[in-house]
Order: C-alpha cells, then sequence, then structure tokens
C-alpha cells in the first residue's frame, strides 16, 4: 500500500514501513491553506498547515508500507488527518521516481470547508503561523521543519521557502 506525503508526513510518518521514494501528484499542489484549529493552532487562534489545493503539481514522497497492514496505518492517518473534517481521504495515481504510475492514498483539501485558507498574502500567512499552537506544537516550528525537507529533498517551492526565511528571521 502507498500514502502521498507533501508535508509533514514526509518528515514524521508516525507507521513502519518499507521505504520513501520520490513522486509527483499531477492535478494537486502543496499549499499553506489549512486554517489548522487543533494540531498547529486554535479555533480563536488558527496555525495554518499545508494541504493538497486543487490545480497544479505536487512533488512529494510515497511511502510504502505492506499491504497488510493498509487498514491500520488508514486508521492512524484519519485520525491524524481528519480531526475536523477538511481534508477529504482519495487514493489517487502518482507518477513514481522510475516513470511508472501506481496509487496512493492522499489527503486532499476541501475547497468549500470553512478551514479552506485561499488567497491569503505572504503577510497574512506570516501572522497566522506566528500566532499558530496547538496539541502538536509551535506553528513555526511545524514550516520551519517542512520546508526545511523540502529543501533536503531539493523540491522546488518559492513561495514556502521565501515564508520560511521570513519566519526565521522573526524568530
Amino acid at each position: 500500500c502507498r500514502f502521498f506525503a507533501y508535508g509533514s508526513l514526509m518528515w514524521k510518518p508516525g507507521f513502519a514501513h518499507q521505504r520513501m521514494r520520490r513522486a509527483t501528484l499531477h492535478g494537486w499542489s502543496r499549499s499553506l491553506c489549512i486554517y489548522s484549529w487543533v494540531w498547529r493552532g486554535t479555533r480563536e487562534r488558527p496555525g495554518l498547515v499545508m494541504g493538497l489545493a486543487p490545480g497544479g503539481l505536487c512533488h512529494g514522497l510515497v511511502i510504502e508500507a505492506p499491504s497488510q497492514q493498509e487498514t491500520e496505518i488508514l486508521a492512524y492517518l484519519d485520525e491524524r488527518e481528519l480531526v475536523t473534517d477538511v481534508y477529504e481521504r482519495r487514493n489517487l495515481p502518482v507518477k513514481l521516481d522510475d516513470g511508472s504510475t501506481a496509487l496512493a492514498w492522499s489527503y486532499v483539501a476541501k475547497p468549500d470547508h470553512e478551514q479552506f485558507a485561499q488567497d491569503l498574502t505572504l503577510d497574512a500567512m506570516i501572522s497566522q503561523v506566528v500566532q499558530g499552537h496547538g496539541r502538536g506544537g509551535s506553528n513555526i516550528d511545524y514550516v520551519l521543519a517542512t520546508t526545511a525537507h523540502l529543501a533536503e529533498l531539493k523540491i522546488d517551492e518559492p513561495a514556502l521557502m521565501t515564508l520560511a526565511e521570513r519566519l526565521q528571521r522573526i524568530r
């Protein structure tokens, strides 16, 4: 079974797996587009976390695990990702690093959900991230860990890197 990782799942999957490989998901793009009310903020002081927004493409990782673990891993990931129903789990085709295509479970943002943050300016994103702190810790730590991992993987995300540079200066 396969799971597409584009945010914290890349650096903190939380489950045993066989391997990780580079992959590309077409039709969705990585975006700091989810107001976090639980893990990186509260309803009163929301943070921002990554989501897959419609359109474009997203370079990430596919996490491969034994098929007999699929039900258990999906239950874990649903508990982690579907806390407020802003994501929808889908089994989507991804292009793997060897050029082949495979299905991978992905959590995509619901653009009609009240937690979907669209068209935020860089300054508005920074304000949300700076105030965010939730059950999973600091929103700044989350953004910096995710962007550091993207840089390590040489995944080009200029807007997120600009945001991370500004957050580093604030910190």
